[in-house]
């Protein structure tokens, strides 16, 4: 079993992706590793470079940047998708604390329509959770922190916000699914997270 995930006593799996996971990932949906240069006075990683084609470029611009505070434990929107419909693509890096970023593909055109992706992402989890995920326009997502701390969420959009142009879109509408079936919800997202 990967350390991204955890078998449950009822036989459900959430699988977790985490950098040494990356499988069933959503169409457009790109992992971009972080080095993390580690030394006696602490610790230094790059946040996003023009030189990283993946997520930087002329289909992925850069427009803006900014970082949210979130305390231990929060759910940001716990009932509800944030959604770019047509212009922005997010790009997300947990700079300090622990989180769970999930991505729901519906998107009826989409070769992964249905897939639900939850990325393990932070400081705290390793070296393989210190990774930056672009999140395609017209995805569904969140973020909740699992961490004992707050949690600093940077974002890198490709365009400039637009209040017109973000969604949301409640779980229910959605009907988003674990691999077993069951309608996506944060309690049981956690519940897994914080045991592995």
């Amino acid at each position: 079993m990967n350390i991204g995930q955890r078998k449950k006593e009822d036989n459900t799996m959430i699988d977790f992706i985490t950098l040494s996971n990356l499988k069933n990932l959503i169409s457009g949906v790109v992992v971009h590793p972080l080095k993390v240069h580690k030394d006696e006075s602490g610790i230094l990683i790059e946040a996003l470079k023009t030189t990283w084609t993946d997520i930087y470029g002329e289909k992925y611009p850069f427009a803006q940047c900014y970082f949210s505070v979130t305390p231990a434990g929060q759910i940001r929107d716990r009932d509800v998708w944030h959604v770019h419909p047509t212009k922005q693509d997010d790009r997300f890096l947990a700079a300090r604390g622990d989180i769970i970023t999930a991505i729901y593909d519906s998107r009826p055109q989409s070769p992964t329509y249905g897939v639900l992706n939850l990325f393990k992402m932070g400081q705290n989890l390793g070296d393989e959770c210190q990774f930056s995920v672009l999140i395609p326009k017209g995805t569904l997502h969140g973020f909740a922190v699992i961490s004992k701390t707050e949690a600093l969420l940077l974002n890198f959009p490709t365009t400039i916000y637009d209040l017109n142009e973000e969604g949301r879109v409640s779980h229910l509408e959605a009907q988003a699914k674990f691999s077993d079936k069951t309608l996506f919800n944060w309690d049981k997202v956690i519940s897994e997270a914080v045991k592995i």
